[in-house]
């Protein structure tokens, strides 16, 4: 083998993985990130990478090495038994992903939708990283309060456990793109570019907080309004969301 083929082949060993990771640890930590909000958010990215991996050979053809297998004379027995260990290289890989998204996740966090726990910081950041663009794309950011946001974020990610919390950002872009239309008017009629103020009963339209509302509004309501009355939340901001989230069907 050439050594510029054998350099293109070489694999990262684990002493050298770990190390990157110390290191990243180590730079957010300078960067003023707690030590367990790094090491989650570090965690899911290695849980997502090994479910993305699982996702792409669960899902790809497995002909045979280099494209031989039965269609190629090879035997039908020589296909089916490549077959049978690329599924379960796939299935270790899946089992191996489930482990380290448990690990990332909080000691004891519930996958139960029923059994939830408080808003860790990474969470909050996390989601705050999905909505903005995804507001963004119907209308401008206008001012609200930032301890606001806060709250309205707890309220919301207090519906949900951990796990679902894990992935929350793929399921409020699976929303918006469901009720894309729907979004446009709202934010049209009653959002920073409309006649509407940013103040009274419509003030949450105004804020990127909104989407992640809606979302738990047509998937977890009644969980949602508890929420909402724990926080101590003006029940106008609620009611306004639900009235311009009705106009718009």
């Amino acid at each position: 083998m050439h050594a510029a083929e054998e350099g293109r082949r070489q694999q990262l060993d684990a002493v050298s993985v770990l190390n990157a990771k110390r290191t990243l640890l180590q730079l957010l930590a300078r960067a003023g990130v707690w030590s367990g909000d790094a090491e989650e958010l570090i965690g899911l990215v290695e849980a997502g990478a090994l479910a993305l991996a699982h996702t792409e050979i669960a899902g790809g053809p497995h002909p045979g090495p280099g494209g031989v297998g039965e269609e190629k004379g090879e035997g039908e027995r020589y296909g089916a038994g490549f077959r049978d260990g690329a599924r379960a290289v796939a299935d270790e890989l899946a089992d191996i992903a489930e482990r380290t998204l448990r690990h990332a996740l909080a000691p004891g966090a519930a996958d139960d939708a029923d059994e939830r726990s408080p808003v860790g910081r990474a969470e909050m950041e996390r989601t705050k990283v999905a909505l903005t663009p995804l507001y963004l794309s119907y209308t401008d950011v206008s001012d609200l309060d930032p301890n606001a946001t806060e709250q309205v974020l707890t309220a919301v990610l207090g519906t949900m456990s951990p796990r679902q919390r894990a992935g929350y950002a793929g399921r409020l872009t699976e929303f918006a793109a469901l009720h894309h239309a729907r979004l446009e008017r709202v934010y049209a009629e009653y959002g920073p570019q409309s006649a509407i103020a940013i103040h009274g009963r419509y003030s949450l339209v105004h804020s990127p907080t909104s989407v992640a509302v809606l979302e738990r509004l047509t998937t977890a309501s009644e969980a949602l309004h508890e929420e909402w009355d724990a926080a101590e939340l003006p029940p106008a901001w609620l009611d306004g969301l639900t009235t311009a989230w009705d106009s718009a069907t």
